[in-house]
């Protein structure tokens, strides 16, 4: 079911998301088909679960449509339950991002270059990965999500006061998109 992203200033994007039971299959199930219901109408590349309002530490991230800028993520599709980061690199790099939460707001934020990670797969199964490149970014960036964090709280103080109006006006509800919010 298609459900309105929570926007910049909701209380849920500041929790620190809950492990979900996995024992629960009915609800991780439906959980899951919610975000991709929810992502397909919003065409983004990423989304957690708080970002639908759900506390609950799950995210889906898609390659789909980004093919022709990354043509490595050709058919990169993740569904990750209860992820957790458990090695960085320690070299960095720095990308422009945005957020469905944050509509019409971007900005560099400095990420570890690859990271190794271990979740339950969309079939509850565990899988441990690195990932690198974009697909790495894409995945952080939903992490902080779960964490209670948003990719402004990354950027420089400089930048953060340059986009501080934009910001409120969100918080206030004066932002436009192309998909349901809240």
């Amino acid at each position: 079911m298609i459900k309105p992203i929570f926007l910049y200033g909701q209380g849920v994007l500041r929790e620190q998301a809950r492990d979900i039971d996995i024992k629960d299959k009915e609800a991780v199930a439906a959980l899951i088909q919610d975000l991709k219901d929810t992502l397909a109408k919003a065409d983004g590349c990423g989304l957690a679960a708080p970002q639908i309002g759900v506390s609950s530490r799950v995210l889906i991230v898609t390659g789909e449509g980004l093919e022709e800028t990354y043509p490595y993520l050709k058919g990169f599709k993740r569904t990750m339950v209860n992820p957790e980061i458990i090695e960085e690199s320690s070299s960095q790099c720095t990308y422009s991002e945005g957020c469905l939460s944050i509509p019409g707001v971007y900005a560099d934020v400095t990420r570890p270059s690859s990271i190794k990670i271990r979740y339950y797969d969309e079939d509850l199964k565990m899988v441990e990965e690195t990932l690198d490149k974009f697909a790495c970014r894409m995945v952080q960036h939903e992490m902080d999500h779960l964490d209670g964090m948003v990719f402004v709280d990354r950027v420089a103080p400089i930048r953060k006061k340059l986009i501080a109006k934009k910001l409120q006006n969100i918080m206030r509800g004066k932002v436009s998109t192309a998909y349901k919010t809240k």
